[in-house]
């Protein structure tokens, strides 16, 4: 008798790998290794989720066999920007390649309950998770409910055990300020983003680093963390270029915060980068069709979603992973933002 042939058993309810992963109390990756006949799992581990199998008359493979059904969702604080837009295109495109389709979500009232519980329910094959607060509760069910997580610039250091995509942000943040320092540039501001985020800081301490190594004195009134967002731009600089003491550079710590500074300067009157250096963080398509074209730190923003599609994948399947934490590197793309610092 087959699962679709089970008493009372519908379709659409058909036994999946993420439910023997909750019934033997245990994760995807395992069930999936006693499944292949992976000698590297317990014995008693082993019996629970062959237990787990025989209750739910699970049929190994039958996921496999309806590709349709294979679905990722890629979740966002917020989907209208060119951050997102261009991490959800790498993912998309490994998606095609592998057969699975992404899904983008943002983040909403469903994952402040019972998500996994949800995702699960949706046969989804996991979740990758961008730039969101990541609770200990949520992880743990996750872990539970049997599914892959994978988290793209993580907010808060990642467990040791979990997955984690991001991007060299400390080295770019030198490589930023290191190009405005050698333009002669010494009246540096910093725009970060939110201090709760990880590469906010790792991007704040680049920049320290780099004015410490120069012997170069940081104002600290020039240093600011702000929403990774255009109006925060505009915001924040405006008072700075308006004042007696004005920087003669800005580091923005995103496209979107660093084209804010151009709005602003245009406000004021002045002229970038005659009057005014402005150097952001990400190289999105914005950065490039800017007027001048964006001085920017270049983040390999469609292979991070590309590679977090590939790590989920190979956590579900149980394959094991040759690192948890993953950093792509950065490298300065220099345009028509920046140029030598006044000497009036």
């Amino acid at each position: 008798m087959t699962t679709e042939d089970a008493p009372g058993a519908a379709p659409d309810r058909r036994p999946t790998l993420a439910m023997v992963a909750e019934t033997a109390g245990v994760s995807a990756p395992t069930v999936s290794k006693v499944l292949n006949g992976r000698a590297d799992v317990a014995p008693e581990t082993r019996a629970r989720v062959e237990q787990a199998v025989r209750e739910l008359r699970y049929v190994p493979g039958a996921r496999r066999a309806h590709p349709e059904e294979r679905i990722v969702e890629i979740v966002f604080d917020d989907l209208l920007n060119s951050y997102a837009s261009e991490i959800i295109d790498g993912a998309v495109t490994a998606g095609v390649a592998k057969g699975i389709t992404v899904v983008p979500r943002r983040v909403g009232d469903d994952v402040r309950g019972d998500w996994a519980r949800r995702v699960r329910g949706a046969g989804r094959e996991g979740v990758i998770v961008v730039t969101s607060v990541l609770t200990h509760e949520q992880i743990a069910q996750f872990t539970r409910a049997g599914l892959s997580l994978v988290v793209i610039d993580a907010i808060n250091p990642p467990r040791a055990e979990m997955a984690s995509i991001g991007s060299t942000n400390f080295l770019g943040a030198v490589d930023a300020t290191d190009h405005l320092l050698g333009l002669g540039h010494r009246r540096i501001a910093h725009l970060g983003g939110a201090s709760s985020l990880m590469c906010s800081l790792a991007r704040a301490h680049g920049f320290r680093a780099a004015m410490e190594r120069a012997g170069v004195p940081v104002v600290e009134d020039l240093v600011v963390f702000r929403p990774f967002t255009f109006e925060a731009g505009v915001e924040t600089a405006l008072p700075w270029l308006r004042g007696a003491q004005r920087p003669t550079a800005v580091f923005a710590a995103s496209d979107g915060l660093a084209l804010g500074v151009l709005e602003a300067a245009r406000q004021c009157g002045l002229r970038v980068p005659e009057d005014l250096s402005v150097v952001g963080f990400d190289d999105t398509y914005a950065a490039a069709m800017s007027a001048p074209p964006l001085t920017t730190v270049h983040q390999p923003l469609r292979e991070m979603g590309a590679r977090a599609v590939d790590t989920l994948l190979g956590i579900a399947a149980g394959d094991p992973l040759a690192t948890y934490h993953i950093e792509l590197a950065t490298r300065l793309t220099v345009r028509s933002s920046t140029a030598p610092a006044p000497t009036a």
